[in-house]
């Protein structure tokens, strides 16, 4: 393919990082991968990804640097030494509206263009091309991009400005935390009562209450295993973090995120932070 919109350049090659370019190369896209970390850069590379240690040359050779990173820190560090013009920047991780608003003027003032396109979903759905994708930017560059999101995701959708896309990301990821909690308090009370769980669960699914993220977490609730995880505990807390100082910043009352965080943090103190976000059941339930 000619079209310069094939050449990607996916920088950050971790939990989503890697499936994402696996993805994009099954769609007959053109991607290079970077890690900063050789660990990961060498384990895409096991997974036939083309991995450059060079981040200029990657650059150079992409029309759109894809971006996985960690945080809005890593994402500023990473793109500032680089030469960036005519470059379009789709950042795709979960940082805060105000982050990404001042990453789009870091990437203007460097002549490039931005679109946020945060994604909900995970290492299955990026596999297979089903990760719901909200955009924030120019309208005109989100429908540009439309070839690469809709091969990640069926319905990519563009939402408004800039920053919102990264707000509707954080108010999905509060919602996972709070029902995540929710469940395993109530859940905690069934089994310390000794009521029997699945009794619970049949009428809980009955009701308006129940949601299905529920059931998809039980099992490892009960068997307090939350290994090889899609969403981590530490990424959980980081985001709700995020909610909270964007909530803040908004004049909503955030304490409701601030008190989640205090305790989920008992879950890595437990050692459990790199485990399924689902460990946080252990935060609010010690034995």
């Amino acid at each position: 393919m000619t079209d310069p919109l094939h050449r990607i350049g996916v920088l950050g090659l971790g939990l989503m990082g890697a499936p994402i370019a696996l993805r994009l190369m099954a769609e007959n896209f053109s991607v290079t991968g970077w890690n900063r970390g050789a660990e990961r850069a060498d384990a895409a590379r096991a997974l036939g990804i083309q991995v450059n240690a060079d981040l200029q040359v990657v650059t150079a050779s992409s029309q759109v640097l894809l971006l996985t990173l960690s945080d809005a820190n890593a994402i500023q560090a990473t793109l500032a030494p680089l030469e960036l013009s005519n470059k379009i920047i789709l950042q795709m991780g979960t940082i805060g509206p105000s982050e990404s608003r001042a990453i789009a003027l870091q990437v203007r003032e460097a002549g490039a263009l931005y679109l946020e396109a945060p994604v909900l979903g995970s290492i299955p759905e990026a596999k297979t091309g089903r990760l719901i994708i909200m955009a924030g930017g120019d309208e005109v560059l989100f429908n540009r991009c439309l070839p690469i999101l809709k091969a990640l995701g069926e319905a990519p959708e563009w939402v408004g400005a800039i920053g919102q896309a990264a707000a509707l990301k954080l108010a999905m990821n509060q919602l996972i935390a709070s029902l995540t909690a929710g469940f395993s308090l109530s859940l905690g009370l069934v089994r310390k009562e000794g009521l029997d769980v699945e009794r619970f669960m049949a009428l809980l699914r009955k009701s308006a209450l129940y949601a299905t993220t529920f059931d998809k977490k039980l099992a490892k609730m009960l068997a307090h295993d939350y290994a090889n995880p899609n969403f981590p505990l530490k990424h959980l807390i980081k985001d709700v973090e995020l909610f909270r100082r964007a909530a803040e910043e908004n004049g909503i009352d955030a304490s409701l995120p601030e008190g989640m965080n205090r305790i989920f943090e008992k879950g890595c103190d437990k050692g459990l932070a790199d485990q399924d976000y689902s460990a946080l059941y252990e935060a609010i339930n010690p034995e």
